[in-house]
C-alpha cells in the first residue's frame, strides 16, 4: 500500500513540476528523488525549494542551449525501496536525462545500482557514508564523506591545540551513516590522531532518554565525543550531557549540519564542532542565496527559513547538471535520451573546479565531489566559523 500512496505522489508531482508523461523535444527533463516526509524531513523538506530556485535562475537566463530545464518530482519519504522506484520512473516514464537524489545512505545504496542499470545519473545532495559510488559510473555524489569531513574536524582541533587527548563515541544504530561513523569512522581516526578511546555508547536515533548513555560517558571523562547521528538524536545527547555537567567537546560530520541546531541545543552543546560543506556568510553569494532562500521558505509558511548544506548541495546540483548539459550539447529529443544520459556523465567526470555556491567544486575518481569542507563552532546559540579546509 505505501508503495502505491508514494508512486502516486511522485506522478501527482510531477504533474505540478510541468510534465505529463509527454515532455516537449525541447524540454530537458530533470528527475528529482525529494524526502519531503519520513526520518530525515527537518534536513530535506526545504531541498525543493533551493532546486526551484536554480531551475528558476537557469530558465530564467534562456535555460540551457536555449532549452528549458523541467522537473518531475517524487517523495520518496526517505525509503530506500521508494527511492528505487523514482529512478526507474524517471528513466523509464518520465525519459529523465539525470536525477536530483536520492537524499540518504540508505536510499543511495538500493538507488544507485538501480540507476546503473538504466544508464542515467543520479547525483545525491546528502549521503555521506564512506565508498557509496565505488563501482558504478551513473553515481555521484555532491558530498564529502563522512570520513574526510571528520578528518578535517579533527585536524582543525589539533592544529588549535584544542583539548583533544581522550575520546569517546555516541552513535545511532538503526541509521546507516550514523552506525558507520560510530564504528568505522571514529575508531580509525581517533587512532590516526592519537586521541586515546575511552569507550562507545550507541543508541537509536528517535530515542528520547539518553541519561543512561550520557552516564556512562560521564564516567569516561572524555575530552572530546565523536557523535553519529541525526540532528534530533544530537539536540538531545547535547541537552542530557549539559544536564549531567559533561563539559566535553562534541565533534560531528555533515549528519547534525543543521543551520538552527545550535537554537535547538538552547544552550546546551557550546562549542560543539562539526563539517560541512556550506557556511551561509561566507561571501556575498552565499549570503544573496540565503536571502532568497529564506523569502521562499517564509512565504510557503516553513519553520526553517535557513539553508543547510543540502539545500546549498541540491542547488549547486541543477547548476553542475546544467553545465554538464552545455558542454554535451544535449537537445532533450526522445530519441536521443540513451546517448545524452551517458554524455552528461562523461561531461560531469571531467569538471574541474566548477564555481558554485559552496565554492569550487571537481568530482574525484570515484565522483565524489571534492569541495571545501568549513569547520563550524556552536558559540552563543549560533555557528560561528572556525576553519576552512581544502579536504584533499
Amino acid at each position: 500500500m505505501k508503495a502505491y500512496s508514494v508512486a502516486a505522489a511522485g506522478v501527482a508531482l510531477g504533474l505540478i513540476g510541468g510534465i505529463a508523461g509527454g515532455a516537449q523535444a525541447a524540454d530537458l527533463v530533470l528527475g528529482f528523488s525529494m524526502a519531503k516526509t519520513g526520518p530525515y524531513v527537518s534536513l530535506a523538506n526545504t531541498n525543493e525549494v533551493a532546486v526551484d530556485m536554480a531551475v528558476d535562475e537557469i530558465n530564467a537566463k534562456g535555460g540551457v542551449g536555449g532549452n528549458k530545464i523541467k522537473l518531475v518530482k517524487f517523495d520518496t519519504g526517505g525509503d530506500p525501496k521508494q527511492a528505487a522506484l523514482a529512478v526507474r520512473q524517471f528513466a523509464e516514464d518520465n525519459k529523465a536525462l539525470a536525477v536530483i537524489g536520492p537524499f540518504s545512505s540508505g536510499e543511495v545504496r538500493v538507488a544507485f545500482p538501480a540507476g546503473e542499470r538504466l544508464g542515467i545519473v543520479q547525483m545525491s545532495m546528502s549521503s555521506s557514508a564512506p565508498g557509496l559510488t565505488k563501482g558504478f559510473s551513473y553515481a555521484f555524489r555532491n558530498t564529502r564523506d563522512e570520513k574526510t569531513v571528520i578528518d578535517e574536524v579533527l585536524a582543525t582541533l589539533r592544529d588549535k591545540k584544542l583539548p583533544m587527548k581522550t575520546g569517546a563515541t555516541a552513535f545511532a544504530t538503526d541509521d546507516t551513516v550514523s552506525k558507520s561513523i560510530g564504528t568505522a569512522v571514529l575508531p580509525v581516526l581517533f587512532t590516526k590522531y592519537g586521541v586515546e578511546s575511552k569507550g562507545a555508547v550507541d543508541f537509536q536515533y528517535n530515542a528520547f532518554d539518553l541519561s543512561p548513555q550520557v552516564s556512562q560517558l560521564a564516567q569516561m571523562k572524555p575530552d572530546i565525543i565523536g557523535l553519529g547521528a541525526p540532528p534530533e538524536a544530537a539536540v538531545n545527547l547535547a541537552k542530557e550531557l549539559k544536564r549531567q555537567n559533561v563539559t566535553a567537546r562534541l565533534i560531528a560530520g555533515t549528519t547534525v549540519a543543521d543551520p538552527d541546531l545550535p537554537k535547538r541545543m538552547a544552550g546546551a552543546g557550546n562549542l560543539m564542532t562539526i563539517g560541512t560543506t556550506f557556511f551561509a556568510e561566507l561571501n556575498d553569494q552565499t549570503k544573496a542565496f540565503a536571502k532568497e532562500f529564506a523569502k521562499r521558505t517564509s512565504a510557503a509558511g516553513m519553520t526553517r527559513q535557513e539553508p543547510n548544506q543540502q539545500d546549498a548541495s541540491a542547488y549547486d546540483i541543477v547548476y553542475l547538471f546544467a553545465e554538464a548539459m552545455k558542454t554535451a550539447a544535449v537537445t532533450g529529443a526522445p530519441e536521443q535520451v540513451a546517448a545524452e544520459r551517458t554524455a552528461i556523465r562523461d561531461a560531469l567526470g571531467k569538471l574541474k573546479d566548477f564555481q558554485a555556491l559552496e565554492g569550487a567544486i571537481s568530482f574525484g575518481c570515484d565522483h565524489d565531489a571534492i569541495k571545501p569542507i568549513y569547520v563550524i563552532e556552536a558559540k552563543d546559540q549560533h555557528w560561528t566559523l572556525l576553519d576552512t579546509r581544502k579536504g584533499e
